[in-house]
């Protein structure tokens, strides 16, 4: 493992070199996976260099142990799984205007790098980056790593930025200036907005995506939220939730942390979202990351996609005994787009900081792992 100046690992180097393991188990190059590692580093920034004896640069809401890094693999039948990674450009700013002023400017970089541009970003700027924003982000950056060393750019926006009471009307408001008007009515209800994602760059079908809140959710109620026509059955959506969230008799309904619904837009003669995908935040509903595992890999087996891909893809992140925590694996998504086959996405933590214990008589505070 690469150290920093006083022989203590740094939050770049720890983070890009899970980024070249998990490249390779993902099919990527030696060269690709070294252009992406050092594309995450850049990212990063200054905080790159900071060694990980010290605490992490912010509190970010984007993993548990405030790591500003989390990885996912996105698996498809007969296709190689696809990996991505997700970070706060601007962690470590004294602010979050300050962070979302850095996180903007390093979207910028990539465009200029990448020849693509940021005008759908730019017409919604005064909506999520305000002088004085509000709510737990400013913006995500997320890159799909293709063969070829030029990623697909996402980027994450905070629609309670101007304040969590207007949260919805900045959706509303965003997707009428990105051309999807009448989309937001189609949405299903649910207990907030906490994202709103826009494609950047060389997408096919450059996407808006609304994220909804689901707070207590049932396997029924995740059946009936796909707005896509056509769509998966409620029973499809409703097996997936099961599975993942390891209900059963005991356990009907999400009781923990939220489920997520996406909506993804693409065409804008038609208020019906073109993409649907349920996330499962399996970490808060597994005892284990062992148990975590075995659920992800029924999920994928029943969608003829080859689990054994996830199990080499942990013990690139970690040398950790699955068993020996809980939310190595964060999430489960299955994602359903019109003309594709579903897809299933594993979201992993980097745990730079700290491995969450596992979960015994309730107790699953973090633990320093240095």
């Amino acid at each position: 493992m690469d150290a920093g100046p006083r022989g203590t690992a740094t939050l770049g180097a720890f983070t890009s070199g899970q980024l070249r393991r998990l490249g390779a188990v993902a099919g990527l190059c030696a060269a690709d996976a070294e252009t992406y590692a050092h594309v995450l580093a850049d990212a990063l920034g200054p905080v790159a260099g900071r060694p990980l004896n010290q605490p992490p640069p912010s509190r970010t809401f984007l993993s548990d142990d405030h790591t500003p890094v989390e990885f996912s693999l996105s698996f498809q039948m007969d296709e190689a799984p696809v990996l991505r990674v997700l970070l706060e450009p601007g962690c470590g700013a004294d602010s979050l205007a300050q962070g979302g002023r850095v996180g903007l400017e390093v979207i910028r970089a990539m465009a200029r790098r990448w020849n693509f541009t940021t005008g759908p970003l730019d017409e919604l700027r005064d909506l999520f980056l305000p002088p004085d924003p509000q709510g737990p982000l400013a913006l995500w950056c997320a890159l799909e790593l293709r063969p070829g060393g030029v990623p697909k750019v996402k980027v994450y926006l905070n629609p309670a930025a101007n304040g969590a009471e207007r949260s919805a009307g900045t959706v509303r408001e965003a997707l009428d200036r990105l051309g999807h008007r009448h989309a937001f009515d189609g949405l299903p209800q649910g207990s907030g907005y906490p994202f709103l994602a826009l494609d950047l760059g060389d997408w096919e079908e450059p996407r808006a995506k609304v994220y909804v809140r689901h707070d207590g959710l049932t396997a029924g109620q995740a059946g009936r939220l796909c707005r896509m026509t056509p769509g998966p059955g409620p029973a499809a959506i409703e097996g997936f939730h099961r599975s993942a969230a390891g209900l059963g008799p005991g356990l009907t309904r999400l009781s923990g942390r939220p489920g997520l619904s996406c909506h993804s837009f693409t065409d804008t003669t038609t208020a019906r979202p073109s993409g649907f995908t349920l996330h499962i935040p399996v970490r808060d509903y597994a005892r284990h990351d062992g148990e975590a595992l075995t659920r992800a890999a029924g999920v994928l087996r029943h969608h003829g996609m080859d689990a054994s891909v996830l199990v080499r893809a942990l013990a690139a992140v970690t040398d950790r005994r699955p068993e020996d925590g809980v939310g190595l694996i964060a999430y489960l998504a299955l994602a359903h787009q019109q003309d594709r086959p579903p897809r299933v996405t594993a979201y992993l933590s980097s745990e730079a900081y700290a491995v969450r214990p596992p979960a015994v008589a309730d107790d699953r505070r973090p633990v320093a792992v240095r």
